[in-house]
C-alpha cells in the first residue's frame, strides 16, 4: 500500500507540533534539575568553606594558647610553618606568613560570638582583606554584614573599601524623611548621600545626559554599588510622586 504524501506531511507537521508545545514543559522540567544541582553546588561549597574556615581558627587559637602561655616563642612558628612545608609537602597554605594570620584572625574576633559566626559565611580571602584593611570591630562587622547581605565578591569587597564605604554610609548616614523611615525602617541602610561612580570614566565636567549614558552602559555595576534593593525597570522609566512627574 502507498500512503499519500499529504498524510504523511500531515503527521509530520502534527508530530512537530506536539514537540513545540512538550519543548516549554520539558524545559521547564530541566530548568528545576538545573537549579537543584546549582543549589547542592553552592551548599557544599559552603559546607567546605565553614569546615576550612573552622580550621584556620582552631589553628589560630592552638598557636595563640600556645604563645600566651609562654610554651612557644615567636621563633617557634617559624619552626611549624617549615615542619609542615619539610615533611608534609602536599600541604599548601601553612607558611608562617598565614600562620600568623591565623592567630590575628582568632585574636581579633574571639571574644566576638556574634561576629565569630559571622566569620564562617565568607571565603578566608574576604575575612583577609576585611582584617586587614579595618582597624575597629565597628567597621570590621559593618563589612561582613555587607558582604553577606550583598554576595560581594572578592573585586566589588575590594572596591568598596578602597571607596571608604563605612565612612560615607555609617559614620555619615544619608538624610531621610521621617515619613519614609516609617514606611520602610531600612532606608537609611538603603540610600547614600555620595555613591562611587569611578568605573563611568567620566570627565571632571559632563552633562547630566553623558552620566545617564554612562550609568544605563555600565548598568550591572552600577546596580551593585546601589546596592540589592534596586533593580533594573526600564530607561526613561516615568515615575509620579504626589502631583510631581519624573524621568527615572
Amino acid at each position: 500500500m502507498v500512503k499519500s504524501k499529504k498524510n504523511s506531511s500531515t503527521k509530520k507537521q502534527g508530530i512537530m507540533t506536539e514537540n513545540a508545545i512538550a519543548k516549554p514543559a520539558l524545559e521547564s522540567s530541566f530548568l528545576e534539575v538545573v537549579e537543584m544541582i546549582q543549589q547542592a553546588r553552592q551548599q557544599a561549597f559552603q559546607v567546605v568553606n565553614t569546615t576550612l574556615i573552622d580550621l584556620y581558627w582552631h589553628v589560630g587559637e592552638y598557636i595563640s594558647r600556645k604563645v600566651e602561655t609562654a610554651n612557644w616563642g615567636e621563633g617557634v612558628v617559624d619552626q611549624l610553618a617549615e615542619y609542615i612545608h619539610q615533611e608534609y609537602p602536599e600541604i599548601k597554605g601553612f607558611t608562617r606568613r598565614n600562620l600568623f594570620r591565623m592567630r590575628q584572625f582568632f585574636e581579633t574576633y574571639r571574644d566576638d560570638e556574634k561576629v565569630a559566626s559571622l566569620v564562617r559565611q565568607l571565603p578566608w580571602t574576604h575575612n583577609l582583606l576585611i582584617l586587614s584593611r579595618c582597624k575597629h570591630p565597628e567597621e570590621r562587622e559593618s563589612y561582613l554584614r555587607l558582604c553577606q547581605r550583598e554576595r560581594w565578591g572578592k573585586r566589588e569587597l575590594e572596591r568598596q573599601l578602597a571607596g571608604a564605604l563605612f565612612e560615607r554610609t555609617i559614620l555619615t548616614p544619608p538624610i531621610v524623611s521621617p515619613l519614609a523611615t516609617q514606611l520602610y525602617p531600612d532606608a537609611t541602610t538603603v540610600f547614600k548621600d555620595t555613591y562611587l561612580l569611578e568605573f563611568l570614566d567620566l570627565p571632571a565636567v559632563h552633562s547630566e545626559r553623558d552620566l545617564q549614558q554612562g550609568l544605563v552602559a555600565n548598568l550591572r555595576t552600577f546596580l551593585l554599588e546601589l546596592g540589592a534593593d534596586f533593580t533594573f525597570v526600564g530607561e526613561q522609566f516615568r515615575l509620579q510622586v504626589g502631583g510631581t512627574r519624573f524621568c527615572a
